[in-house]
């Protein structure tokens, strides 16, 4: 419902026989929304009040003489004034009003735009000086800051926990390179390390230029040791604490002195291996050919003390031999039996050759052992999945965004795709191994036989 205001305007004296009379009008009071209904109704009331006072003086509604323009103006004028000084709400000012709220309206659009450029330019100098500064420390990072900066693009990008272990992984940067000490390359590697101890991931580590090459030397052929292959405890495994053996090399130290797969390395030279890596433990149990080391060992409820000589260690990664199975008549199958011990860098050429030479043997079929195998170069894991393969997905390569790299073979490197296949697997089968037996058992290449491995691969 409208709310109505009745107010009254008397217009100034006129002349004598000109007869006095009040004006009334009544007025919405939400009139800014309506102005075309004020603007009829006092055109309505002028249109009367012209008719009625030419009338009484004689004169022609339709005259048009300047009489009646002065008249009316001047009138029309008085009755605005009267009108707006007595309502005292609202003030309506006809055709002179519309006319101010358009330059009203004019100025209104001017100080808007005025006020648009200036908040335009205000953002546009705030952004150029937050790129200005956010590019300051960039060009000011030192090279220990830059190396800090590689190894955390390398976990944003390939991690494949999104939410790096419930933390804000940009967060951890920016205040990694106000707060951490980064001056000297120590220093650096020191910070690198904590940033990944935050991931609380024993499989997501930082390897020192030493501990790299003495893990490339493990893949080259020989190493100088007692010839064991460690990892970290899994639940499977029933305690956390040490460093699981996950195998023992033939003939080397550690073999003859009995260590086996499963067990479990509590101390090195009096050195508690709870919190310790198992690149440092393998830092540890290298050195020089004929120095000593002492290994505290848990096997199953025996705990052992055991003093050892570090060897040379072949690591000649295939034997292979000739099994006939006995059976009736000259039908006995020949079986070409391969132990494959690691993938270091002569690994597929070896297998190769083994395959060779047992088939000029004439095999029937084929037994790969994997157990005890701990892993080593995944290229050659490749190579050795292509020599048994004719066709088939040998690997994906997944990182948090999804499938990454595709490792297949169309068979042109195969060598030994039609004999059948039995591969033997331990839980001390892990990493490259892994990835071969479970490229051969999903294209049904192979059937494997044994335990479930380590879980690495």
């Amino acid at each position: 419902m409208e709310l109505l205001t009745a107010s009254s305007a008397t217009f100034s004296p006129l002349p004598s026989n000109f007869p006095s009379f009040t004006f009334k009008a009544t007025i919405s009071k939400s009139w800014k929304s309506h102005p075309g209904i004020v603007e009829a109704r006092l055109q309505g009331f002028l249109l009367r009040t012209r008719t009625t006072i030419s009338k009484r003086l004689g004169i022609c509604c339709n005259s048009v003489g300047p009489f009646k323009e002065e008249f009316l103006f001047q009138h029309f004028c008085q009755l605005n004034k009267g009108f707006s000084s007595q309502c005292g709400l609202i003030s309506i000012r006809y055709r002179s009003s519309l006319l101010k709220v358009r330059s009203c309206s004019d100025r209104i659009r001017q100080c808007v735009s005025v006020l648009f450029v200036q908040l335009v330019f205000t953002a546009m100098l705030v952004t150029s000086t937050t790129i200005a500064l956010s590019e300051t420390p960039s060009l000011a990072l030192s090279e220990e800051n830059r190396l800090f900066l590689e190894a955390w693009r390398t976990i944003d990008r390939a991690y494949v926990d999104k939410t790096f272990n419930g933390q804000s992984w940009f967060r951890y940067r920016e205040n990694a390179l106000r707060n951490e000490p980064m001056n000297t390359r120590e220093e650096t590697y020191m910070a690198i390390r904590k940033m990944l101890a935050t991931l609380d991931d024993p499989f997501t580590r930082f390897l020192e230029p030493e501990k790299f090459n003495s893990l490339r030397s493990g893949t080259q052929g020989a190493l100088t040791g007692v010839g064991l292959s460690i990892g970290y405890p899994t639940a499977s495994d029933g305690s956390s604490a040490g460093l699981v053996v996950i195998s023992s090399m033939p003939g080397g130290p550690a073999n003859r002195a009995g260590i086996l797969s499963g067990d479990v390395i509590l101390a090195i030279d009096d050195t508690s291996t709870e919190s310790m890596g198992i690149y440092d433990a393998a830092e540890r149990l290298q050195g020089p050919e004929g120095s000593p080391v002492e290994l505290t060992v848990r096997s199953g409820a025996e705990i052992r003390h055991l003093a050892l000589t570090r060897e040379k260690v072949s690591l000649n990664p295939v034997k292979s031999r000739l099994c006939v199975v006995p059976g009736p008549g000259k039908s006995s199958p020949r079986i070409g039996y391969i132990k494959l011990t690691s993938f270091n860098q002569n690994a597929s050429g070896a297998v190769r050759e083994a395959i060779d030479t047992l088939r000029s043997n004439s095999v029937n079929a084929f037994v790969l052992d994997l157990r005890d195998n701990s892993g080593g170069l995944f290229p050659e894991g490749i190579e050795i999945a292509k020599i048994w393969l004719d066709k088939g997905v040998i690997v994906y390569i997944c990182d948090s965004r999804g499938v990454r790299d595709i490792y297949d073979t169309d068979g042109t490197d195969a060598l030994a795709a039609s004999e059948p296949l039995a591969v033997l697997v331990n839980k001390g089968t892990a990493s490259a191994s892994e990835i071969l037996a479970g490229a051969l058992k999903d294209n049904k290449r192979a059937v494997l036989f044994g335990e479930p491995t380590y879980g690495k691969g």
